[in-house]
This record gives structure tokens, C-alpha cells and sequence, in this order.
């Protein structure tokens, strides 16, 4: 479980916005310039990122799981 905030927010960032925006980047830029082996670099980071998103959702589900130490217990 991913227990700072910080790291949460900066995990959260890469997996909704930098990394899927790098992935067609790379996509696009590769195929106007011809590069090879794009295909392989988006499935790969592709892969990563899915992964990421995976760790930070179970962290989040987690961490609302937890007893909330400030309810009043009635």
C-alpha cells in the first residue's frame, strides 16, 4: 500500500496524464518518422502504466477501507 500522499498524488499524475500522453507521443512522433520498434515501446509503457494505475487503486481502496480514527464511535 502506498502510504504518502505525495507519492499517491505523483503515481495518481503519471497514470492519468503523463504517461498516456508520452504513449501517443511516442506513437505519433514514431510513425512520422518512420522509427521502428514504436509498437513494442507503447505496449510497453502501456503495460507500465496499467500497472501503475493497478498499484494506486488498490492503495486507494485500501486506505478508504481503513476505520476512520475521527468518527465518533456511537
Amino acid at each position: 500500500m502506498i502510504s504518502n500522499d505525495k507519492v499517491y498524488n505523483i503515481i495518481k499524475w503519471a497514470v492519468l496524464t503523463a504517461l498516456p500522453a508520452l504513449s501517443v507521443f511516442i506513437g505519433v512522433i514514431g510513425k512520422a518518422y518512420g522509427w521502428g520498434g514504436t509498437d513494442l515501446a507503447i505496449i510497453t509503457l502501456n503495460a507500465f502504466t496499467v500497472f501503475l494505475g493497478t498499484l494506486a487503486g488498490v492503495s486507494a481502496v485500501k486506505y478508504n477501507n481503513q476505520p476512520n480514527d475521527t468518527e465518533d464511535n456511537k
